[in-house]
């Protein structure tokens, strides 16, 4: 039998089963069959956890980029790989075949060789959400450079500090880029930054916005003319299943971002599978993820996993918002996508504006929909649910890190029973455990503790660029032996499970552990509510405290303070219980977060704490403003 896809619960149970009894062959028959190598592996997982040392089909032979486009031609050369919808809707969406794309990335390839760029070395790409960037990243990978990519919003001083910790010899951007209504001047972005990054040598500019830039000479280098003159004839590089395929920057909670390293098999076989399965892709289907190439999320699930698939995926240019709240709607009806993942950040966005905006659209080719980037809460699940997925296609709420590479716990569309709330259950491959303070495993159900991993999968990161020690001491230090994602969840009654959020975002409340997320929840039903996010801050009799910060909708502006306040906090009371409810609530306008849509809670524990003193990194931030906002109003 192949464990390549599952396709109800029974079989869900018994392909678990096996990957925990049996792992090595579990994932070696999933490798074997399922991909092109040119030389087997002698071993398929080696590890070791308390020195964070682990490999996956170490001595194989293999290039990812064969196994996304070139096995693909024979059979699939003229479907569509990629659909890029831009950001202008009245500009042409694009439509690229696979073979289109394996000339594309071929031609790309040539000129990274000619430039000078030899396997191992690490290519900064800084690129806004257009083909360039899928084809950059592939080439890369074709030639075995290691592509870190940067989002196209970090500022300048974020751009180099990651080019000079990967010590990136070369930078592809573009003159600029769209957003919404505004343009981006990117290439301004690395001028400036490449003024500390010795290490860089060359820069291509691809032309999006047609804008004057300043041009360096013998540094910077129009693309689309040396694309011209390149061949589409280009050999793989091959691979050893162990060499970097990419670093990706993850913000720490503390201290400078860690350049987390992807190997080149094991995350590919955990993303072509993950993918299948999750959204139980078909070979027809029109895939679309919102998120950016930037972020893990589009690494995995916009490129890899669906290319390796030999799916369609679509590349998304614009914003929700522009030019009205119903671009995504007016997207998938256009394409008439069939799986659509987005973040919960973008639904309660959408969910506060009209509902005509999505109901213009019939949506009834969609038959999956799918949530990442934080647990998402119960109002934007039913709301998703309802009137995107029209109460007919699973909703699949995922739960993965940067870290992870590729999902690992999750519903699978058609076969989970879904939760509102709820991640579910472990996909194959992965054994979660929860631990208590003690660092003992808690054996069980309706529990809760810190979340861990007791067994290494394929697309684990494998260390920290430069810096394997931290590495460990992040990962693998506070529960030896384990990975430990930092997270806190829940397990129910039934063994699903439910991310409560990050375990520095408990708060002990009079000797009671109060996870935010379900006080948020309960926050977050209040009809007057957009959105909340709550700390904790040192209380003399409780020990801590709660602070809210609340966002109100159109409708609750007017509404005097005092009493939604009273009212807030009877909800909470009701829902959780009256030790959860809130000593202090601000009513803001917005909440700082990062690009990727996270709250920056770091920064708003430091207000309710009131010490102003040193906010840390606000770079990454999406809305620096907020910041002084939100201090000046500080109860």
């Amino acid at each position: 039998m192949s464990y390549y896809q599952v396709k109800n619960l029974e079989q869900y149970f018994k392909h678990y089963n096996k990957s925990i009894r049996e792992p090595r062959k579990f994932w070696g028959k999933i490798a074997e069959e399922n991909f092109t190598w040119y030389q087997q592996w002698d071993k398929v997982v080696e590890f070791n956890m308390a020195e964070a040392e682990i490999s996956w089909f170490a001595g194989a032979k293999v290039n990812i980029v064969k196994n996304c486009i070139d096995r693909h031609l024979v059979r699939r050369g003229n479907k569509t790989a990629i659909i890029f919808e831009p950001n202008d809707p009245k500009e042409e969406a694009l439509h690229i075949t696979y073979n289109e794309l394996h000339q594309r990335v071929c031609k790309m390839a040539n000129v990274l060789r000619d430039q000078g760029v030899v396997k191992g070395d690490r290519v900064c790409i800084y690129l806004p959400m257009i083909p360039e960037l899928a084809v950059a990243v592939l080439a890369c990978a074709r030639i075995g450079a290691i592509h870190s990519v940067v989002f196209a919003g970090f500022s300048s001083s974020a751009v180099a500090t990651r080019i000079n910790d990967s010590d990136c010899s070369m930078v592809i951007t573009s003159d600029g880029g769209y957003r919404g209504a505004k343009t981006i001047d990117l290439k301004g972005i690395i001028d400036e930054a490449l003024t500390t990054c010795p290490s860089v040598k060359t820069v291509l500019v691809a032309k999006r916005i047609n804008s004057e830039i300043n041009m360096t000479a013998g540094r910077d280098v129009w693309l689309q003319p040396l694309l011209d003159e390149a061949s589409d004839n280009n050999v793989a590089e091959i691979m050893d299943a162990e060499d970097p395929l990419f670093i990706l920057y993850t913000s720490g909670s503390t201290g400078k971002p860690k350049g987390m390293v992807h190997t080149t098999a094991g995350y590919m076989v955990y993303t072509a599978y993950t993918f299948k399965n999750v959204f139980h892709y078909e070979e027809n289907d029109i895939y679309w993820c919102t998120a950016d190439i930037g972020w893990i999320t589009g690494h995995s699930y916009i490129l890899y996993g669906p290319l390796l698939n030999g799916a369609t995926t679509v590349i998304f240019e614009g914003v929700p918002s522009y030019p009205d709240f119903s671009r995504f709607w007016e997207v998938i009806e256009k394409h008439k996508i069939t799986q659509f993942y987005t973040a919960p950040t973008a639904i309660r966005s959408l969910a506060k504006e009209s509902i005509d905006f999505v109901q213009r659209f019939p949506l009834s080719s969609l038959k999956v929909i799918g949530s990442v980037g934080e647990p998402i809460n119960e109002e934007a699940w039913h709301w998703y649910n309802d009137h995107v997925g029209g109460k007919r296609c699973p909703l699949v709420d995922t739960w993965w890190q940067t870290e992870t590479g590729g999902i690992m716990l999750s519903p699978i569309a058609f076969v989970t029973p879904t939760k509102p709330t709820y991640a579910t259950l472990p996909l194959p491959g992965i054994q979660p455990v929860l631990m208590d303070e003690k660092r003992n495993e808690i054996e069980g159900n309706q529990v809760v503790g810190s979340l861990c991993i007791k067994f290494p999968w394929p697309g684990i990161a494998r260390t920290i660029w430069g810096d394997h020690q931290r590495y460990k001491d992040t990962y693998f230090s506070t529960f030896p032996g384990k990975y430990f994602t930092g997270d806190g969840a829940l397990r129910d009654e039934v063994g699903y499970y439910r991310i409560t959020g990050r375990v520095d975002d408990v708060v002990i409340v009079s000797g009671h552990n109060l996870g935010t997320a379900p006080i948020e929840d309960a926050i977050n039903e209040h009809p007057a509510v957009a959105e909340s996010a709550i700390v904790g801050f040192p209380h003399e009799i409780k020990g801590n405290a709660l602070y809210g910060y609340v966002i109100l909708k159109e409708t609750g502006e007017s509404r005097d303070r005092k009493n939604l306040s009273n009212e807030i906090n009877q909800m909470i009371s009701d829902q959780i219980g009256p030790i959860a409810k809130l000593d202090k609530i601000q009513f803001v306008t917005g909440l700082p977060k990062t690009r990727s849509g996270k709250i920056m809670r770091r920064i708003l524990r430091k207000i309710a704490e009131g010490d102003f003193s040193n906010f840390g990194d606000t770079t990454t931030l999406l809305n620096p403003e907020i910041v002084d906002e939100i201090k000046e109003g500080r109860l």
